[in-house]
């Protein structure tokens, strides 16, 4: 069956140009252009679409008002932007309706592989409840506003260190979260930091954009009813697997970008408990019960009375916000690596290893050496022999 995607630009010329730049789609997409908001949602009332791709500015309805509508209306459709690079102010205002972001001029490639990998992660969530509850940003919000901003400096011409952390100082509550972690056990920093500015260069810019991503999230949930206590241990449990999981792809000597794309997958490996969590309060709060009484997996009883688990949703979830193949990947399978078809060494491994070393940290009577793992996944990729080392480092990087 061929997919469906609606791109809609008020330019004839564009949408002539992207149905040229598509063709060779066409044995697999079954592709709509329409050339105004308007018209776009006529079309959409009368057929089902998994993708739109959209301008931002066009009379009449804008982009960003386009996909409000759609978000409301059809939350499951996956919602990109396809616009100029002097759209940013206005992309910033949609940031709560918008999946991901692609500039003008767009080379086919890069439009086909982005739409692509939204129709490929649709397949990681089959039940249409499921998906419609991780599409939807009234449970659980796109790329926070925050971070955006941050990206949108990173990308201009002349970005700096001291604007990155104006950004952030410019929140109050992220700030007062940033100097707490960074002054945590978990980057057993040389002296304490006083200043963003100081966080910003002593961490680099990685390292922030993770923090901040991460901290926003789980800020959002505050207030949606998630126990205290559950946000409290999921939080904790992700930064220490972000930091085991940089130690080890230091240890490792994986390039900066890896070492980076490890630190961001361990810090949000877990997202998806978060979204579940939300999305389906009471039945969640039943898995809780049920895995501390009975001491069986969350993944297990995900499985059993959801049909998915947090890997697949927290993965659908960041595959929707654009993060890197290898970011998602390592968050579907961190519980189950030997299912991904990977043969090195890379970000699953270290965020796989890093989870389950962090589960036993500080467990009276345990090793870290003695965590359970995917041993034939890691003989697989060579690395088995190494778990003592990794234990090591990890033991190193809190201390």
């Amino acid at each position: 069956m061929k997919r469906k995607i609606l791109f809609v630009d008020d330019e004839p010329m564009v949408l002539n140009g992207l149905e040229r730049m598509l063709r060779g789609m066409r044995k697999e997409w079954s592709m709509v252009f329409a050339e105004s908001g308007g018209e776009a949602l006529q079309v959409l009332e009368t057929q089902d679409f998994e993708v739109v791709v959209t301008d931002m500015r066009m009379p009449g309805m804008n982009g960003s008002e386009l996909l409000e509508r759609v978000q409301k209306k059809f939350p499951e459709i996956v919602r990109i932007v396809l616009s100029g690079h002097s759209d940013q102010e206005l992309i910033l205002k949609s940031v709560r309706t918008a999946h991901q972001y692609l500039s003008k001029p767009c080379d086919a490639s890069t439009l086909k592989n982005t739409v692509l990998r939204a129709l490929a992660l649709r397949e990681l969530l089959k039940d249409d409840a499921l998906k419609q509850l991780v599409s939807n940003t009234g449970s659980l919000p796109s790329l926070p506003k925050l971070y955006q901003e941050i990206m949108v400096e990173l990308r201009s011409e002349d970005a700096s260190m001291d604007r990155i952390a104006e950004i952030i100082s410019r929140d109050v509550g992220m700030s007062a979260k940033i100097h707490q972690m960074v002054n945590s056990a978990f980057f057993a920093l040389p002296r304490h930091i006083e200043s963003i500015v100081q966080a910003v260069n002593l961490l680099g810019l990685e390292t922030i954009k993770a923090l901040v991503l991460s901290a926003q999230i789980f800020s959002r949930f505050e207030a949606k009813g998630v126990p205290e206590a559950f946000l409290e241990k999921l939080w904790r449990h992700g930064m220490g697997t972000a930091a085991f999981a940089k130690a080890i792809a230091r240890e490792e000597n994986l390039s900066r970008e890896m070492v980076d794309d490890t630190f961001l997958a361990g810090m949000l490996h877990d997202v998806g408990k978060l979204v579940l969590a939300t999305g389906l309060p009471d039945k969640y709060r039943e898995i809780i019960r049920r895995t501390e009484e009975n001491g069986i997996s969350f993944k297990k009883m995900e499985h059993e009375m959801l049909g998915t688990t947090h890997g697949s949703v927290g993965a659908y979830l960041m595959g929707l916000w654009g993060f890197d193949d290898n970011v998602v990947e390592a968050i579907a399978f961190h519980h189950e690596p030997g299912t991904h078809p990977v043969r090195t060494m890379g970000v699953l491994a270290g965020v796989h290893a890093a989870n389950a070393l962090e589960h036993v940290s500080g467990v009276k009577g345990t090793q870290l050496s003695e965590a359970p793992m995917d041993m034939a996944f890691l003989n697989r990729i060579g690395c088995a022999e190494k778990l003592d080392r990794w234990a090591q480092v990890c033991e190193a990087a809190i201390q």
